[in-house]
């Protein structure tokens, strides 16, 4: 922070129960740094979700950047993003790229948004207004690469943490997607670090198993509902989380709307197979399996799930 080309006006500490010399270190950084800190101590442990709501309310400038990581920010970062909002009014929220790294630091050369395959495509479907349809595949955005404007922050919090697989910076994006004000600076401007003990982060993100067309006709039909059920639950939570805090008309609860009633009629499909035929190509003809395929499999996987609703 520091280093930083442009210096922040205050930055804003919540300790939340550390017992590692933490708060002296803060202390010391109080004294001698050239702005303002100020530090709070939770006189009970909230967890990093809640945590971060509240130190969020205690920000009080324009721009609020998260910096809840021991990774590396490069000099001009601060400077960069905030140039990237005051040129995008519009922007409410944006998130920068990053270099991954290992735990000494040294940058692997590896694009954390490869990582969690925010891909050219992922991209250009966000640009295209489809931000919430690319988050309900996962997260994308870490909250240590995030700027969010001051006055938006009441839209984010309370947090929820009952989501499964999004913690705060997740349900943060969901809510700037979903007013379509999020937007992204292709740049590397940190060295994230990964190591086993940090207590939240971003690991690759895994391509679902392929499931074979022979396993489609052994496997126990629960096995086959479970991931459907899961994602099913998941946007319910995503949906009751955003509800009374954007228009339910507008595109990006629309997007969540369609996709949930996808995965609705594919985890609750009848035991009779003939009263599966119509949900199931009518989504087929609509084009939503080929929508919801996951991007890494081949051009028939849509047709097999689809076999595999009508037959398991």
């Amino acid at each position: 922070m520091l280093k930083q080309t442009l210096l922040p006006n205050e930055v804003v500490i919540c300790d939340d129960g550390s017992t590692d010399g933490t708060i002296d270190l803060l202390y010391q950084y109080k004294a001698t740094a050239p702005f303002e800190v100020h530090i709070f101590r939770n006189p009970v442990q909230l967890g990093f979700n809640k945590n971060f709501e509240q130190v969020l309310g205690r920000c009080t400038r324009d721009l609020v950047f998260i910096c809840d990581q021991d990774d590396y920010w490069m000099p001009e970062k601060l400077e960069v993003m905030a140039a990237f909002m005051a040129e995008n009014p519009d922007a409410q929220i944006a998130f920068n790229n990053a270099f991954v790294a290992d735990d000494e630091l040294n940058n692997l050369h590896e694009l954390f948004w490869l990582r969690v395959r925010f891909d050219e495509e992922a991209q250009q479907q966000w640009k295209n207004g489809e931000a919430m349809e690319v988050l309900l595949d996962g997260p994308r955005m870490m909250g240590c690469a995030t700027v969010i404007r001051h006055g938006f922050i009441p839209k984010l919090i309370p947090i929820p943490t009952d989501i499964p697989k999004y913690i705060y910076d997740g349900c943060i994006s969901l809510v700037g997607a979903a007013y379509d004000a999020i937007r992204f600076v292709d740049k590397p401007l940190q060295l994230y670090r990964t190591h086993n003990s940090q207590q939240i982060g971003v690991r690759a993100a895994p391509v679902p198993p392929r499931t074979r067309l022979r396993d489609r006709f052994t496997r126990p039909r629960a096995e086959k509902l479970e991931p459907l059920v899961f994602k099913r639950m998941q946007m319910e939570k995503i949906r009751q989380f955003l509800a009374g805090r954007v228009p339910e008309n507008s595109p990006a609860m629309q997007q969540l709307t369609r996709k949930l009633a996808h995965y609705t009629m594919r985890s609750t499909l009848s035991t009779n197979r003939l009263q599966r035929i119509y949900p199931v190509l009518r989504d087929l003809q609509r084009g939503l399996y080929h929508r919801y395929a996951d991007a890494a499999t081949d051009w028939y996987s849509p047709y097999l799930a689809a076999i595999g609703d009508l037959l398991e």
